[in-house]
């Protein structure tokens, strides 16, 4: 099963982290991504630019409108992800437990994500997705 990891932070926590030394916090997150990787867990590990530089899509009116980030609604930020391949729910969390960016502000959020198996087989547009996964090598 795969889990999905959200890594998230309060504003103060996400400013308090920029204060670490760069190459110390690539060091330390690091030696994490290497035990993912030994684990034979680690399906994709990303983070992601300043909310600034982000844009959101709402679509409660008709055309949609499109807000340029920060987000002042927002009181934590999605800041990065892990996807895990892992055999539970309880050892995605044992993972989570283990990150190094921890502390008080810092979240982590754990979301099953969805096989294309769990879906109608027999739809076509779900069989064009699984056509393209195993063109792409993805299945």
């Amino acid at each position: 099963m795969k889990y999905m990891l959200i890594m998230r932070a309060t504003d103060e926590a996400y400013k308090n982290m920029g204060e670490i030394d760069f190459n110390e916090m690539l060091e330390t997150v690091g030696k994490f991504n290497d035990e993912l990787i030994r684990a034979g867990v680690l399906v994709a590990a990303e983070g992601l630019a300043e909310a600034e530089e982000g844009v959101v899509v709402d679509y409660s009116s008709e055309p949609p409108v499109v807000t340029d980030g920060p987000y002042g609604e927002t009181k934590e930020l999605f800041n990065g992800f892990y996807i895990l391949n892992v055999t539970s729910k309880e050892e995605a969390v044992e993972w989570a437990k283990r990150s190094p960016i921890s502390g008080p502000g810092f979240k982590t959020e754990i979301r099953r994500v969805a096989s294309i198996d769990e879906f109608p087989q027999d739809n076509e547009w779900v069989q064009k997705e699984r056509a393209w996964r195993e063109a792409t090598g993805q299945l």
